[in-house]
């Protein structure tokens, strides 16, 4: 599979986000690229505080959900992307090339007042589905900063997490320490999509990667100016990570306590 990551900046509306994501899975998918994924909260912005979210949080189905949907159909793209779902969840979905929604999942861990003032938290880890031959599951933003949370993924059979996000200067070190030592210590393939500037509350540091099974980076983005990333990811390169050192045949979960 061929992955594309949008490294946006903040944007004011659903509609402005739109216009930016129909544009950039154009571009991703004359770059060859099977699925494109966005920032955490990308569709409205991340800040908005909690009446605009009860505002805009809609069903899948609905409002800039269904205008997600309308550009991966029409790009013939599939698409991963964050915003509000309602009642007032932080969510992802996952929409195939056809439009269709094949996966959602909401955010568990709230990160401080931020969150919590704005968002209820899920209450499930992401399921983990076959898509474009690999296992996939959804994380957003600071889940990824729990060990479990991948962890439960691998053990589900993920051999990919997309990770929507909007991690803030100065805490870079989770894009290019954590999330690499993620991937690595799994041996699952992570994508780690995030917003660039300043939204008039944080200001958003970049470094959007795509990491292999190994903790390598194959793609990785600046810290200073939107961008879209490539990497491929396939099962076979999941496997042979697997196959030279995997840390979850050799856990002794029973000394874990």
């Amino acid at each position: 599979m061929r992955l594309s990551l949008l490294q946006s900046a903040p944007t004011s509306s659903p509609e402005a986000f739109l216009e930016v994501l129909r544009d950039a899975a154009t571009e991703a998918r004359e770059g060859g690229a099977d699925l494109l994924v966005t920032p955490e909260m990308a569709l409205t912005g991340y800040t908005i505080g909690a009446a605009a979210v009860r505002e805009l949080a809609a069903p899948f189905d609905r409002a800039h959900w269904a205008g997600v949907a309308e550009i991966a159909e029409a790009c013939g793209i599939a698409i991963a992307a964050g915003g509000p779902e309602a009642p007032r969840y932080n969510a992802a979905a996952l929409f195939d090339a056809t439009g269709a929604l094949r996966m959602s999942y909401r955010k568990t861990h709230l990160y401080g007042d931020v969150d919590a003032t704005q968002f209820d938290a899920g209450e499930a880890i992401s399921n983990v589905i076959e898509f474009g031959g690999l296992r996939i599951g959804l994380a957003i933003c600071f889940d990824i900063e729990f060990s479990e949370v991948a962890r439960c993924l691998r053990r589900a059979g993920a051999d990919l997490i997309l990770v929507p996000t909007a991690n803030m200067k100065p805490y870079q070190s989770v894009a290019t320490r954590l999330v690499p030592a993620r991937a690595q210590e799994n041996g699952v393939a992570i994508a780690y999509a995030n917003p660039v500037g300043f939204d008039g509350t944080f200001d958003y540091c970049g470094l959007s990667c795509i990491c292999a099974a190994d903790g390598d980076d194959l793609a990785r983005a600046g810290d200073d100016a939107p961008a879209l990333i490539f990497a491929d990811v396939n099962r076979d390169d999941v496997t042979r990570v697997r196959a030279d050192l995997d840390y979850l045949s050799q856990t002794r979960t029973e000394l874990y306590r």
